[in-house]
């Protein structure tokens, strides 16, 4: 069964310069890929240009479908390349990688579809595993790792929230009234929302002395609202990074990272590391 097959000969090759940056080749490939996005992207937003659009039509169209054919030969490769090909599709950049190149077969079909290839840009994600900038890599994989672990406190801080804006928006529909512009209780717990989330724009504000009072203890409350699930998340990424460093190798099995620097079998599936 393929679940049991390892990466070998040309396949294995093949692997290691699109998924890893360890290699010359593979850290030449890489950045080679980013020259690719950037140019496509800015190809993309030239296009958008209706003077630059006239100007440079006959020649912007080619140099497009240059771009979707390199990056379909590439997303083919790394098809081709991993061992379970249904969890790199579904995968996050296996379906930002496929994205990318939809918008210029569908403009075939459908006239004006060719400028979602913007997404691309997207892709430029894969800077911080590319460069190898492992500070930065390790900081977002260490992010992750908190956010899940901390997300029941995070899902009970929300349902505060959300109780005191329903609470709030009451009350100062209550002692406002429609005369001051709250006309409805859905519309005072938008102003709660906006008031809140420091946000403040300013089309709906309190004018009675009792309504201030409760808008100024909102605001009070709405630093808070920053304030609490920034030192839940980094009381866990402390956690987490006292338990050691993460690599950011690719596991060739589940294609998820995140392992010990030392592993020889990944954590989530237990396949073999390359």
């Amino acid at each position: 069964m393929e679940s049991k097959k390892s990466l070998t000969g040309l396949r294995l090759r093949v692997y290691e310069t699109i998924f890893e940056s360890d290699t010359v080749a593979g850290r030449a490939f890489d950045i080679s890929l980013l020259f690719l996005i950037v140019s496509s992207v800015t190809v993309v937003v030239l296009e958008s240009v209706e003077a630059f659009r006239e100007r440079f039509l006959e020649v912007l169209v080619p140099i497009e479908w240059f771009f979707t054919i390199i990056f379909t030969l590439e997303y083919l490769a790394r098809v081709w390349t991993v061992l379970h090909k249904r969890k790199y599709i579904f995968s996050f950049f296996g379906i930002i990688d496929l994205l990318s190149i939809l918008p210029s077969y569908l403009a075939l079909f459908v006239p004006g579809a060719q400028s979602l290839m913007v997404i691309r840009s997207i892709r430029l994600l894969r800077i911080f595993r590319i460069l190898k900038l492992t500070r930065f890599v390790g900081e977002g994989q260490y992010l992750v790792a908190a956010m899940k672990a901390s997300k029941h406190k995070i899902i009970v801080f929300l349902f505060t929230v959300v109780t005191t804006v329903f609470i709030m928006g009451t009350i100062m529909f209550l002692i406002e009234g429609p005369e001051h512009g709250f006309t409805s209780i859905p519309r005072a717990i938008y102003w709660a929302i906006v008031t809140m989330t420091t946000v403040g724009y300013g089309d709906l504000s309190p004018e009675t002395d009792l309504g201030q009072l409760f808008a100024s203890v909102l605001m009070i409350l709405g630093y808070g609202v920053i304030a609490v699930p920034t030192g839940i998340v980094s009381a866990e990424m402390i956690h987490l990074k006292s338990k050691g460093n993460i690599s950011n190798q690719t596991c060739p099995h589940c294609m998820k990272e995140g392992h010990d620097p030392d592993a020889t079998f990944c954590k989530f599936c237990g396949g073999k590391l390359n």
